[in-house]
């Protein structure tokens, strides 16, 4: 396919790949066609490959000359995107390429997200892969699906054929930003049956609003509060003057971003809203000074209501106590790497359904002994109010390797190509590397990637000096494999 917007920039081969890729449609769930693009590729090249029914597929090409007998390096990016587009814009996404374009700087689509992540990724492997002349080692490259989803690909893939040790992810979004290590995780949801019944009195609305949220992973050390656990706290104080019957509770909207609000709907016995108020205020001013929270807002409002179906007063404290008790936030910190948290959850869903109240929390640790041993404590705190647990979307840690001659050489190659050294970092969310990981012992990982901007949203942008740069540090890597 002959390239039109990107022709003329450099690296020409790269962005005239990244260009055919963008105008494949291959949104998360819809990959079915940029799969069979790969091994149509693979194919006209004449290259090994396979392609299972998740749509993953696999790529195998031999050594140049000269690194015939090399051990086999593996590269490894995700082929789906996560389509966003500004309300104008008409694409239809799911059966439409993207409308690319570029100001010289960086490149951008019209209305809608790039598909930098991971598109940047297939576009290198191609262009290394069509090249005869390119020097390295010989190359597996695996290409998952749905990354952006849930990691589905990475976890359903069959390995068992690779004999590589070494991987390099592409997925980073900061160039000289080497990822060694990133955090396993999992959701675990605490279930409490509830038993409702007629309630008379008068009505408040208690709300929690104004927090900054953020990433469950990447900014949960960034003293922000959490709305539920904020409403368990409001709850609680409000329960030490007056009795209370909970009608409704909602608070977050997804286990892995820090909820910014909270709603409880509750008939409280002898309420006075000033009362209640007065706890407010005090609590909003608590909740400023002790977080990083400026605009916080805290508040009863009467109801225009006399009663509901609500749950008892005892059965209403037991909701409470569970979350002011529940856990939340940093648990611990990593030794290897400074700054680093090692083990955190997130209470990012908190709703109370017609028989049942949901807490669904997302735990994270970078050590996969910490995980397992935080899962354990949500179940045992579960049991304790006599209540369900159950735990999906589980996925490994990828630790940290003290000794790794893949992240030496290729902190050395950088290093001479740069005058400067990289940045070794590890991250508290998850890459596929985990995954990959626990499927081949003794695999030596980095994740590496080029200057992207705003991604997951229309503004997204990848930088092409950069693009240049990380093209040709990848060629020298391979080089020196």
């Amino acid at each position: 396919m002959e390239t039109i917007k990107l022709a003329g920039l450099e690296p020409a081969s790269v962005l005239g790949f990244f260009e055919e890729i963008c105008s494949i449609p291959h949104g998360s769930g819809n990959t079915r066609l940029i799969s069979d693009y790969l091994v149509s590729f693979a194919k006209a090249h004449g290259l090994r490959y396979c392609q299972d029914e998740l749509n993953n597929v696999i790529i195998f090409q031999e050594g140049t000359c000269g690194y015939e007998d090399h051990q086999p390096v593996i590269l490894q990016g995700h082929m789906d995107m996560v389509c966003e587009q500004d309300e104008d814009c008409k694409l239809d996404m799911y059966t439409q390429g993207l409308d690319i374009d570029h100001d010289g700087e960086y490149v951008f689509a019209h209305g809608t997200t790039l598909g930098g992540d991971d598109g940047i990724a297939l576009a290198y492997a191609l262009a290394l892969l069509a090249d005869e002349t390119i020097p390295h080692p010989p190359l597996e490259v695996v290409f998952t699906v749905d990354e952006e989803v849930g990691m589905e690909g990475a976890t359903g893939i069959d390995l068992s054929m690779l004999q590589g040790r070494r991987l390099i992810n592409i997925d980073s979004e900061e160039e000289g930003v080497f990822t060694v290590s990133c955090a396993g995780g999992a959701r675990g949801t605490i279930t409490l049956p509830v038993q409702r019944r007629a309630v008379y009195g008068p009505c408040v609305r208690l709300t929690v609003e104004g927090l900054q949220g953020g990433h469950s992973g990447v900014e949960i050390h960034k003293n922000r509060a959490n709305a539920n656990k904020v409403m368990g706290e409001f709850l609680g104080r409000i329960q030490k003057l007056m009795p209370v019957c909970i009608t409704k509770l909602s608070g977050g909207s997804k286990d892995n971003a820090i909820p910014r609000s909270c709603s409880v709907t509750l008939v409280a016995m002898g309420s006075h809203i000033e009362r209640i108020n007065t706890i407010a205020e005090e609590l909003q001013k608590e909740i400023a000074q002790t977080y990083d929270e400026p605009e916080v807002r805290i508040y009863g409002d009467d109801v225009d209501a006399f009663g509901g179906n609500a749950l008892s007063t005892q059965l209403s404290a037991q909701v409470i106590a569970l979350l002011c008790s529940a856990p939340n936030g940093v648990q611990s910190w990593s030794e290897d790497i400074p700054g680093l948290v090692q083990t955190s959850l997130n209470l990012g869903v908190a709703e109370l359904q017609k028989e049942e109240l949901r807490l669904t929390f997302a735990v994270r640790s970078s050590v996969n002994r910490e995980k397992r041993e935080l899962l354990d404590r949500l179940k045992e705190l579960a049991a304790f109010y006599e209540g369900g647990y159950s735990e999906t979307g589980n996925y490994p840690a990828w630790e940290y390797v003290k000794d790794s001659d893949l992240r030496d050489t290729m902190v050395a190659v950088y290093t001479e190509l740069f005058g400067k050294e990289p940045q070794v970092v590890a991250i508290h969310a998850g890459l596929e590397c985990g995954i990959l990981s626990d499927k081949l012992p003794g695999l030596q990982c980095v994740s590496i990637g080029p200057d992207m901007h705003d991604i997951h949203t229309s503004r997204e942008r990848l930088s092409i000096p950069s693009a240049q740069r990380t093209w040709q540090f990848l060629l020298e890597t391979l080089k020196n494999l």
